[in-house]
């Protein structure tokens, strides 16, 4: 580990940042440009002193996860990120597999989108970041330990995973994650992370095995999903699915038809926002 290379490019990183650019507003007691250090920390997920820890060369060796999310924040491009985890001591991941590194364009996006629920993951379902309105809508995954945030796992492992659907909407959700996550293993047999979280479900859920050995298989995509948010009630929200095919990324977006109630719902969420809202199950 570099400490003092460390400490010097995330200082640059965070200067060179508006914050605007991570959907931030700037506030008028702003005296520096780039971005405060409790912003990154936040955008993170770590706490202040530990990234001004880092910052300042006196910091411990971050782990794997932490560098990823320190990349995220400070919207690093692929190299930049590679960058980063050689200096805190770590290889890089490899980019033919599947990334936790997202590109600064698609948080570009996802911050952009005010007034819709948006959030990417992986194609294995692991929730990567989220909007303000996707957190309204199915609670703040990014603040849960990272194994606690893919959505396979959670929905067949997680005794309160299916709150936010209809009963009868449910086994619709079961088969589409485990015929998801079947292509996945098929296309990548010899990346270990789509491999691991299936022999994990197979052993843990009675209902993924099941469904397993139906052999169904297909790939996310558009659909039309029913949520029952405990604030606003029931919400029919058309899911469109944009993918990075290099990256096995995808931005999923839900969306509203203006002169429904539930568009009216939506933007009765948008006021609500956070209020009351546990940590998502879904």
């Amino acid at each position: 580990m570099n400490r003092a290379e460390l400490a010097d490019f995330l200082r640059r990183g965070r200067a060179r940042l508006d914050p605007s650019d991570v959907g931030l507003t700037a506030g008028a007691r702003r005296r520096t440009p780039g971005l405060r250090r409790e912003e990154v920390a936040a955008l993170a997920g770590m706490s202040v002193d530990y990234y001004a820890r880092l910052e300042q060369s006196r910091g411990p060796r971050p782990s794997r996860q932490m560098l990823t999310a320190l990349a995220r924040a400070l919207r690093l491009t692929d190299d930049e990120r590679d960058h980063l985890f050689h200096l805190g001591g770590e290889e890089p991941p490899r980019r033919e597999t599947a990334s936790g590194h997202v590109r600064p364009g698609l948080l570009l996006i996802l911050d952009r989108l005010h007034d819709t629920p948006a959030q990417l993951v992986t194609d294995c379902g692991e929730v990567l970041a989220q909007n303000t309105m996707a957190k309204a809508l199915v609670g703040d995954v990014m603040s849960r330990p990272p194994r606690d945030r893919n959505l396979a796992r959670l929905f067949f492992l997680d005794p309160t995973a299916r709150a936010l659907f209809p009963d009868e909407d449910r086994a619709a959700h079961a088969r589409g994650h485990v015929a998801s996550l079947r292509a996945v293993a098929a296309a990548r047999p010899d990346d270990p992370e789509p491999a691991a979280l299936v022999a994990e479900l197979r052993a843990s859920s009675e209902e993924f095995a099941r469904l397993w050995d139906e052999h169904q298989v297909s790939q996310r995509d558009r659909a039309t999903k029913r949520f029952l948010h405990p604030l606003v009630g029931l919400l029919e929200l058309d899911c469109e699915v944009m993918l990075s095919h290099q990256h096995h990324q995808l931005l999923i977006v839900h969306t509203a038809r203006p002169g429904t109630e539930t568009y009216e719902r939506l933007q009765l969420l948008r006021v609500v926002g956070l209020q009351d809202m546990s940590p998502s199950k879904a």
